[in-house]
């Protein structure tokens, strides 16, 4: 199957709504090029809005929009959304409860090569800290289509976090398993239960193969949907297994990790593991170069995991 970025789907799936639905609205900071939102903006110019570099602006301007009865769509890089325009999301969407839908593109490190100024691993623990504010970080680009068709359902705001480049699927064509605030179960074993969410969880998925070839059983929960939280698959998941880890593109405080730890602790109490980005500037280069420097890879999953059960 070919591969193809979220950002890109998330463009596709609005551009198929926008045909029929004339208050879906699409705002850039400077960011159609690389939020792969110039085919919107070419198709659709008067359902567009190029706000320049001014997040801040950006945000406030959508919010305004959806309170006049618009399904606004904000995209900026998630490095600069989620700091820079944090007030405006707190406030303008949050607070006000407002339908705005804020994309985070280019989200974790991959903006590798431009270093700590570009990444955004903060961003799950900032955006989820705030009441009304939903997370989500979909694995791949059919389950980001999947995503995007269930908020344009709905008026209330939302982050959304995808990363830059193509990823290679975790689901196939035809065969999405999707309901809305549920995560999935991508495989279901009795040994280790991983939780993953973004590009984490097709490296999830592999590590459990891995596992198997060495007789070790491992759930992988896809946690697309970070706040709210699946709680009720969290438990499932822990009670079938021995221990928990998890496995994320974001600092080691507050994020997926944080979550899952307060869940089992409460609920069903397991030794969990939090594999993330380290809590320091991490090493320049492309995303895969970073994952595989951290063991963020199947590799490096399965090793951990290994080294829980045995």
């Amino acid at each position: 199957m070919s591969k193809i970025a979220n950002k890109q789907m998330i463009c596709e799936a609005l551009m198929e709504a926008a045909k029929t639905d004339k208050d879906i609205v699409a705002l850039c900071s400077d960011s159609r090029g690389s939020g792969s939102f110039t085919p919107f903006a070419d198709t659709y110019p008067e359902q567009f809005v190029e706000t320049g570099i001014a997040e801040q602006n950006l945000v406030s301007i959508a919010a305004g929009l959806a309170k006049c009865g618009k399904k606004a769509y904000a995209v900026s890089p998630a490095c600069f959304l989620s700091t820079r325009s944090y007030e405006q999301a707190k406030v303008d969407c949050a607070y006000s409860n407002t339908n705005v839908k804020l994309i985070g593109i280019s989200g974790g490190v991959s903006y590798g090569a431009l270093g700590m100024s570009h990444h955004s691993a903060q961003d799950i623990a900032a955006m989820a800290a705030i009441p009304n504010m939903r997370v989500y970080i979909p694995s791949d680009h059919l389950q980001t289509k999947e995503l995007v068709k269930a908020l344009l359902k709905d008026e209330k705001p939302a982050y959304i976090r995808v990363g830059r480049n193509a990823v290679d699927p975790t689901y196939e064509e035809g065969n999405v398993p999707f309901e809305m605030d549920k995560a999935t179960f991508v495989c279901e074993g009795t040994d280790v239960a991983i939780i993953a969410c973004g590009e984490m969880v097709k490296p999830a998925k592999d590590a459990a193969e891995l596992l198997k070839a060495q007789g070790i059983s491992a759930t992988v929960v896809d946690m697309y949907c970070v706040k709210p939280l699946d709680k009720a698959a969290i438990i499932k998941a822990a009670e079938n297994a021995k221990a928990v880890i998890t496995v994320e593109e974001h600092a080691p405080f507050g994020g997926l990790g944080s979550m899952v730890s307060q869940v089992v602790g409460s609920e069903c109490p397991r030794r969990v593991i939090n594999m993330s980005l380290p809590d320091e500037p991490v090493i320049t280069g492309t995303s895969k170069e970073v994952f595989d420097y951290y063991g963020l890879n199947a590799e490096g999953i399965a090793k951990k995991a290994a080294e829980l059960v045995k």
